[in-house]
């Protein structure tokens, strides 16, 4: 499948206003346009794509090794020549480790997901975290945690439930016994029950907002860490349940839209709980995959609202958990190739959202930051590595174990462009690799994690 490879004008396939302009019609235009300039180069019109046009008509020059043996006149050589340039991502996420722009104060109250989003995105693309920068960021975090429990967004803050889950994802990923230390699991508990409200669902913060996000950052926190008592988790599945809209999406909270971060947070925490039955899954997976743009191939948050690159992780990460249910109900997931294209995602995200310059975008017309360079990423891997749950296996793996049943297809991978696109695999519920995944529950749950991961390569082998 896939956007590039389509026959005709790629614009026959945008959006249709029925010839009644409104403000949302006319950016949309204005955004697939600018998305049709950045494909052009590469789909079947153009005569001989741009970036390794220099190769072919320069016949003393020799191509890299991708190309060798392309023919000419087969589409794969236009799709072959879509590089992820890894160094300048690399480059461009290093560039702030040590100091950032007068304008990213006004993330001073989100210091953890500035950690976060800098080292899963290296961690994806491969870089070995070097020790000054682990060491770095475990200090940076222990002065983050609040002597009460959890992490708070800044020094001397509040605790709040998003930097909890940043900074638990962060300590997980660096992956050593100082770093797991870090988190004072007794009050990061004690913080969490005090959020949790008695309709199951959890406030952002003491005295904040209830939002379904928070429903996630406490289970993904209390999952890694084996904190997931009985209380903790009453009631939070029901919560989560009435938060799905008429559209078949969910929202924030019972009775507002549908929203697709909104939705993977919630079906996220729902896979971690074992509770996906509370949701109707056929509207689900109709809403699902409606927010994916038939030009642009990448995903819209809401309906009616324009594509960004984010959204290649918090829709994206959706489809997994949906194959999973579709397996539980003795239902093939290769159904999910024609529900969700992850040739035209891919697509998307390496000709349109990648800065020449290093680092990734919401769209053409933005500007890269570490956020979008972290989701675009974590939602390229999903779409390049085929992860399935081990239903053989789920009565080994009870409760919060079953995250270990996680496991890569590799047959089934499908990388746009050269082999050397791949990302590491990032964990489809928890959004970290998924060796840190199964490294990071060995510690916290100990042997009986291990026996699990050991059944678990056992079946792969033997398979």
């Amino acid at each position: 499948m896939g956007v590039l490879n389509r026959e005709g004008d790629l614009q026959s396939y945008g959006y249709k206003n029925d010839d009644f302009d409104t403000n949302s019609s006319e950016v949309q235009l204005e955004t697939e346009e600018s998305i049709c300039r950045a494909f052009f180069p590469y789909t079947q019109e153009s005569p001989i794509p741009k970036p390794i046009a220099r190769y072919l008509l320069d016949p003393q020059k020799n191509p890299p090794e991708p190309f060798i043996g392309a023919a000419i006149d087969n589409i794969s050589i236009f799709l072959i020549s879509i590089e992820l340039r890894k160094l300048r991502h690399v480059k461009y996420l290093l560039g702030a480790i040590d100091s950032l722009a007068d304008y990213w104060t006004a993330l001073d109250a989100s210091k953890p997901w500035l950690c976060y989003w800098i080292i899963h995105a290296l961690d994806l693309l491969g870089y070995k975290i070097p020790e000054r920068i682990a060491q770095r960021a475990i200090s940076t975090l222990k002065h983050m945690q609040s002597e009460t429990g959890g992490f708070a967004g800044g020094p001397g803050q509040d605790a709040h439930l998003a930097p909890t889950y940043a900074a638990v994802n962060v300590l997980a990923i660096i992956g050593t016994k100082e770093s797991y230390d870090v988190i004072n699991r007794t009050t990061l508990l004690e913080f969490l029950l005090r959020v949790k409200q008695k309709d199951g669902s959890f406030k952002m913060m003491v005295g904040g907002e209830v939002d379904v996000r928070g429903t996630y950052c406490a289970m993904s926190a209390a999952t890694i860490t084996n904190i997931c008592t009985p209380e903790l988790i009453d009631g939070v599945a029901e919560f989560v349940g009435r938060c799905q809209t008429y559209e078949g999406g969910l929202g924030g909270f019972p009775g507002v839209e549908a929203h697709g971060g909104y939705a993977f947070c919630g079906l996220a925490a729902l896979e971690l709980l074992g509770r996906t039955d509370v949701l109707n899954m056929d509207t689900l997976v109709r809403w699902s995959a409606n927010r994916q743009m038939s030009l642009e191939g990448g995903f819209q948050g809401r309906t009616n609202k324009l594509v960004d690159g984010c959204y290649s992780f918090w829709m994206g990460g959706v489809f997994p958990i949906i194959g999973k249910m579709l397996e539980s109900m003795e239902k093939d997931a290769d159904v999910l190739d024609y529900v969700y294209d992850r040739d035209a995602l891919q697509e998307y995200l390496l000709v349109a959202c990648q800065s020449k310059t290093g680092g990734l975008r919401d769209k053409p017309s933005k500007s890269v930051d570490y956020y979008h360079t972290c989701y675009c990423l974590s939602g390229l891997s999903l779409s390049q590595h085929q992860i399935s749950f081990r239903h053989d296996l789920k009565d080994i793996a009870p409760g919060p174990l079953s995250s270990l049943l996680w496991t890569e297809r590799v047959e089934h991978s499908r990388i746009v462009g050269s082999s050397a696109n791949a990302l590491e695999t990032t964990h489809p519920v928890l959004n970290i690799r998924l060796d840190k995944v199964r490294k990071a529950f060995v510690y916290f749950y100990g042997k009986v994690a291990e026996d699990v991961i050991d059944e678990v390569d056992i079946e792969i082998i033997r398979n």
